[in-house]
């Protein structure tokens, strides 16, 4: 009953079991007044190989869950592929997806709320292979049991309920769930970010062991960058919707390409107190996913941003508070003002929007700005006070834009779900083929490595 361990042999031939190509998951409000649609995931495209672990990292909000849910179908792609040995799992319905879902299954984060604590652990574990009608009763009830002591657990936990356990205990029972139908593909969203410290080693070595014993093929989600690095055959780096930069995980840790990956790897505490931090401190928020940067994902935030010729020798504190006076003036054009707003602007009065003179003094009081520079901010001033955005941001991109911004010609997509995608410009910056969503990498274009920029600019 216990599914057969895969073979050296076709561990070690590495075939692709999973192939993404430019998936997309958005979603829509389904207001009464129409809108851009959330874009959770915005073609991603990477393969997972079998009997591999692929880990999944960014920060909170960045897609890693939608993805993960996208792949098992438990989220809708909006468009793209996602081919499993051949067949596209978006286009599965009925019947076929109920059969289909006994291959993929998913372990979610959260051991409290992912167990119905009405139901005994032998229910819980037993629940698959109920819907899929497996084998006898009696089989069934064996092969739970067969399951919990796989995991760690002992017989009579059978008829025990979920809260009579540990957290650690209860992610083993998640487990223990997600293997009765014997799977070839497991997402683990983020299985032991809810555990202890050493619950989570336990959970970790007790995934490895699965994994060799029955040939499991892993996506793995996770926030701790040191867990990643210790499970994971190679990492991919995701950020609004994207994958940044996707590689082998100890020459990605060691030796970061894309700005966000450098800046992710710079967060990660150091056991020494008193070293010396390397911090990259990203300034601002990510942007809204309705409305994603037209070109580089990463750009409005990217300590490592091409600069136009003329301003390669900008000061880099002016050139970061010039970036920040882009992205406020976006969040003004495309909020949503109020009858009593638009009221107390035709009259002069302050608004929750502020005026651009509050702006201005908040950015640029304390900074010395050359006379070019200040002559395209006064006219940017002007346009906003007629309340012009639009005009004001051409002016702010004409003069200070770059290839950064303009890389994703995207305007036919950017408001339609169902327009057809651009592919990103990934370049490969090792032999290994990892390869990273930044300009830099073009080996057509004369642009320094981003390592090398942020040495100068933050070290």
């Amino acid at each position: 009953m216990s599914q057969e361990p895969a073979s050296d042999a076709e561990r070690s031939r590495g075939d692709v079991m999973v192939r993404v190509r430019d998936l997309r998951t958005y979603y829509d409000d389904d207001g009464l007044f129409s809108s851009a649609p959330v874009k959770a995931v915005d073609g991603v495209s990477f393969d997972i190989k079998r009997g591999e672990t692929l880990g999944l990292v960014g920060e909170s909000g960045c897609g890693k869950t939608t993805l993960g849910r996208t792949l098992v179908q438990l989220e809708s792609a909006t468009g793209g592929e996602v081919l499993f040995d051949g067949r596209d799992a978006t286009e599965l319905s009925g019947r076929e997806l109920a059969e289909w879902r006994r291959d993929t299954q998913i372990v979610f984060q959260d051991p409290d709320s992912s167990l119905n604590d009405r139901m005994t652990v032998g229910e819980i574990v037993r629940e698959p292979l109920d819907v899929h009608d497996w084998g006898t009763a009696r089989e069934r009830r064996q092969r739970v049991r067969e399951l919990l002591d796989t995991v760690g657990l002992k017989p009579e936990h059978y008829y025990r309920y979920p809260h009579q356990f540990s957290g650690g205990q209860r992610q083993r029972i998640g487990i223990a769930r997600t293997l009765t139908l014997e799977p070839e593909f497991i997402v683990l969203d983020e299985p032991v970010s809810a555990l202890d410290v050493s619950v989570q080693a336990e959970v970790i070595n007790l995934l490895e062991d699965l994994q060799e014993e029955f040939g499991l093929t892993y996506l793995f989600i996770a926030h701790d960058l040191s867990v990643v690095r210790h499970i994971c055959d190679r990492v991919a780096v995701m950020y609004l919707g994207n994958i940044m930069e996707l590689g082998p995980t100890e020459e990605l840790f060691t030796d970061p390409a894309n700005p966000y990956t450098h800046s992710l790897l710079s967060a990660i505490p150091k056991p020494d107190p008193t070293a010396k931090r390397d911090r990259i401190t990203l300034q601002g928020t990510p942007p809204n996913p309705r409305h994603p940067p037209t070109g580089c994902p990463f750009s409005t935030r990217c300590p490592a941003r091409i600069r136009p010729e003329e301003y390669r020798h900008l000061d880099d504190e002016l050139w970061t508070r010039i970036g920040t006076l882009r992205e406020v003036l976006r969040e003004r054009e495309r909020a949503d003002r109020t009858v009593t707003e638009r009221i107390r602007g035709l009259l002069g009065r302050e608004s929750r929007f502020g005026t651009i003179d509050e702006v201005y003094e908040e950015l640029f009081a304390d900074q010395e700005l050359p006379e070019d520079v200040e002559a395209t901010l006064d006219e940017t001033a002007d346009h906003v006070r007629s309340g012009d955005e639009e005009t004001a941001l051409e002016v702010l991109f004409e003069t200070f834009g770059s290839v950064c911004e303009g890389r994703v010609p995207d305007e036919d997509r950017s408001e339609d779900a169902d327009a057809e995608p651009v592919e990103p410009d990934y370049y490969e910056v090792s032999p290994s083929g990892r390869r990273s969503l930044c300009h830099r990498h073009d080996p057509d274009a004369d642009y320094r490595d981003p390592g090398q920029v942020l040495d100068e600019r933050h070290r």
